[in-house]
């Protein structure tokens, strides 16, 4: 508990979030959306298009979801044992061409491209794993015959109208681990995610996996549900350790179900009344948050203000109170804005759930699903993030027990006055003791007669992630307006320096 208690405080005094009121913009907050590739619910649009198209529609929505003041994508890159990037030894999804196996024409590798559009504009990539499903139907025709689920058939169940692999097979665990690091080594993301499929949600069917829990579990675990949480439990512990030893500023992150228990079956649940994660998908996440195997949790609250069953605020407040120090990003269920009941019908309510939780000075910020639901403007909660909400930038909270060594400040910032614009230049900082090498810069700038104060997120112009690029033309000014900039430099998770020189300028 002690350990726990520092780790919290440390966080308060490195991270800036909200505590104060229900209109304070938070400087630092993670503003997550989910990209779902699986059944082409967000991207591409339809299967088959051709590369130039599948290009144009990500960047399109990559440009929507900037403006929204959203700093991270959730991109689902491997939907079902396929791949949607080319460095890989499964098939390419039937998401892309539709038909699996068959590359993108012209080729092009779908995540690369992502990464590459999701830093020119400031936001980190997760890369967004599906650990177990296999397939998501039976039709023989949808599987080339190179699929792991024909070369590999003894590693599959099959459930509810599709194969997974079978978690309780050792086998299955080094060949899931050895897929993401095949990422995690030969691209530059900034986080692996998973989503709450672990075992399949549960049907009126028996999960078929007796015969391997007596090869491999009934000696050690009087009971198989004991046993196939262990499995989860071993393949999360074995990521953390391998993703961080490989790079230690990838991220690892997961979004549960909304409930990991319910009280009346565990004094340390929630109060609520419905299925939970720890039961039906065997997914004890609170052990991962205090064993420490996960950097943030993104349980999928998708539910309003007092729903009997499972009410927004309480869930909030109880992972809030169950993190151990780590972050909480609430997962927001955008898709479900426009139902008319149980309280969605109230047009405030997404708002209202954000506002709610930046109150909580144990929860960072929010992620939603899904990115077509926000760039739909389903009831209007789009307009209310760039109208109101997330009017001003924000910054990536910092993980400090990952890295918590700012890097030095730019040096020698310099500004041109043109007609119309003001353009930046400054070079590039020291190195610092721990030899990281700077990330990206942040540009502020100040109306005459305010202080250059760097916490106000309002000020700032421009986020970049790209330490090449020193210079920044401001196009937003006023002939006459008299400006004061600085310049900070970030790391790659994302700590910040103290500010430059600055420099005040009576713009053309």
């Amino acid at each position: 508990m002690i350990k726990n208690f520092t780790c919290l405080l440390l966080a308060s005094l490195f991270i800036s979030y909200s505590a104060q009121s229900q209109d304070y913009s938070p400087k630092r907050e993670f503003r997550g959306v989910w990209v779902a590739t699986v059944q082409n619910i967000d991207w591409p649009s339809k299967k088959g298009l051709n590369s130039d198209r599948q290009k144009q529609e990500l960047s399109n929505i990559f440009d929507q979801h900037q403006k929204s003041g959203m700093n991270a994508i959730m991109f689902q890159i491997r939907p079902s044992a396929d791949a949607l990037y080319a460095k890989s030894s499964e098939e390419w999804s039937m998401f892309l061409s539709g038909k699996q196996g068959v590359a993108p024409s012209p080729l092009y590798d779908p995540l690369e491209f992502a990464i590459q559009e999701a830093h020119l504009r400031g936001m980190e990539l997760h890369a967004w794993f599906n650990p177990y499903r296999a397939t998501n139907d039976l039709v023989e025709a949808n599987v080339s015959p190179r699929h792991i689920t024909r070369t590999k058939p003894e590693w599959f169940f099959t459930y509810a109208g599709k194969k997974y692999f079978n978690p309780g097979i050792p086998e299955v665990r080094q060949y899931i681990v050895s897929i993401i690091m095949n990422v995690v080594r030969n691209y530059d993301i900034d986080g692996v995610h998973f989503d709450d499929y672990f075992y399949p949600y549960p049907g009126k069917e028996v999960l078929p996996d007796t015969l391997a829990y007596a090869a491999h579990g009934r000696n050690q675990f009087s009971s198989i549900e004991d046993w196939r949480r262990n499995n989860v439990d071993m393949l999360i512990k074995e990521l953390n350790d391998s993703i961080h030893a490989e790079k230690k500023y990838v991220k690892f992150g997961i979004s549960p179900f909304g409930i990991w228990r319910n009280k009346k079956d565990d004094a340390l649940g929630s109060e609520t009344n419905g299925l939970s994660g720890y039961s039906a998908l065997y997914a004890d996440a609170r052990k991962w948050l205090s064993e420490g195997w996960i950097d943030y949790i993104n349980p999928q609250v998708y539910f309003p203000f007092k729903y009997p069953a499972a009410a927004y605020e309480k869930l909030v407040d109880w992972w809030s109170d169950n993190a151990f120090g780590k972050h909480v990003y609430i997962g927001q269920g955008v898709y479900r804005a426009t139902e008319q009941r149980d309280g969605w019908n109230q047009r405030n309510q997404l708002p209202e759930q954000v506002r709610y939780l930046r109150k909580n000075p144990r929860v960072q910020g929010s992620v939603y699903f899904s990115s077509k639901s926000l760039t739909n403007n389903l009831a209007g909660f789009q307009d209310s993030l760039r109208k109101d909400l997330y009017l001003a930038k924000a910054l990536v909270p910092t993980m400090i027990w990952l890295d918590a060594i700012p890097p030095q400040s730019p040096l020698k910032l310099a500004v041109k006055r043109k007609k119309g614009s003001n353009e930046l230049s400054w070079e590039s900082p020291l190195p610092v003791r721990d030899n990281e090498p700077s990330y990206g810069y942040v540009v502020y700038r100040f109306e005459k007669g305010e202080k250059a104060d760097i916490n106000n997120p309002v000020n700032i112009l421009n986020v970049s992630f790209d330490s090449s690029k020193r210079s920044f033309l401001d196009k937003d000014t006023r002939k006459g307006a008299r400006y004061t900039y600085v310049v900070t430099t970030l790391d790659r998770l994302k700590n910040e320096s103290l500010p430059s020189n600055e420099i005040k300028v009576k713009s053309k």
